[in-house]
């Protein structure tokens, strides 16, 4: 009995020990103000050479391109008799331009009359195209009949080279002025037609339903949400098509004769002036560049988002 009563009175410390324990709380971590994260600013960006000037980049390649065909133009001249090389150009062309708006008759005018008189005649004959092809080309691509029945024909006549229409313009006008616009007229037609079509065809369904549900005229519907979304079809159209009258009057100019660069070309020829028909060459280019970046920063003055 002693023995049994001396371990019980030996455990009962343990226990009340555990027992304490138990009871005691756990002592909680003393909690530690959070620190304030400090702003630190934002490294600047780091721009390497080239994306500082990227315009030097441009200019460097421009004038690359340039002096490699400098450098191949001095190879051919050197290499063919009678072909004059870029100093020899260079020569002629600040004596044309020295007086480039002489007039000493009907056909002994200057190189700046007769660029002139390319440019009217490119003017009037894609201004009529413009006029009979844009609104066409509204009618193609808003109804179907109409879409059908110019498919084959503008299939058929599009392949067609704009000079295989001088004869015709020839003789059904009599005039090579006419001619002349007639050629210019009949090559600018297809592209805006054609673009201004794919214009409206692209035209979400969405925007004619909305048109429909509100009970808006066809005039409302043409004027108020085809022409502003298919501007920028028409643009590309026009683009394409004073790119195309310009290289055509040219050749136009070439067979009908009169006043013109085409025709200043081919008279040059004749007075075998190689060095003039160059800097035709060069001054038929730089026309059409400035009509090409004209009309592409008119398309994208009207183009939504700015590009085309």
């Amino acid at each position: 009995m002693s023995t049994l009563t001396l371990s019980a009175a030996d455990a009962a410390p343990e226990k009340i020990d555990k027992a304490a324990s138990a009871a005691t709380p756990a002592s909680t971590p003393t909690a530690t103000p959070a620190s304030t994260p400090t702003a630190t600013p934002p490294a600047p960006p780091v721009r390497s050479r080239g994306a500082a000037l990227p315009w030097l980049r441009t200019l460097i390649a421009a004038v690359s391109g340039i002096g490699a065909l400098v450098a191949v133009w001095w190879m051919v001249a050197d290499n063919v008799d009678s072909f004059p090389g870029p100093l020899a150009t260079w020569h002629a062309a600040v004596e044309l331009f020295a007086d480039p708006f002489y007039e000493n008759g009907p056909n002994d005018m200057g190189i700046g009359w007769n660029v002139l008189y390319s440019l009217q005649r490119v003017g009037i004959g894609f201004g009529l195209a413009a006029l009979v092809g844009i609104p066409a080309g509204f009618l193609v691509g808003r109804f179907n009949f109409m879409r059908s029945a110019s498919e084959p024909v503008i299939s058929l006549l599009r392949p067609v080279s704009p000079l295989a229409w001088l004869p015709i313009g020839l003789l059904v006008f009599r005039d090579a002025d006419m001619a002349a616009i007639w050629v210019i007229f009949i090559c600018s037609i297809w592209p805006m037609i054609i673009n201004t079509a794919a214009g409206v065809r692209a035209v979400p369904q969405d925007y004619l339903n909305v048109a429909r549900v509100l009970a808006l005229s066809e005039w409302k519907i043409v004027t108020k949400i085809l022409f502003p979304a298919v501007l920028p079809h028409i643009l590309t159209g026009v683009r394409l098509a004073v790119g195309t009258a310009w290289l055509v009057i040219v050749a136009a100019e070439m067979l009908t004769g009169g006043i013109g660069i085409g025709f200043w070309v081919w008279d040059e020829w004749n007075n075998l002036s190689v060095e003039h028909i160059l800097v035709a060459i060069l001054v038929i280019g730089v026309v059409g560049l400035a009509l090409e970046y004209a009309l592409l920063w008119l398309a994208k003055r009207f183009s939504y988002g700015g590009a085309v």
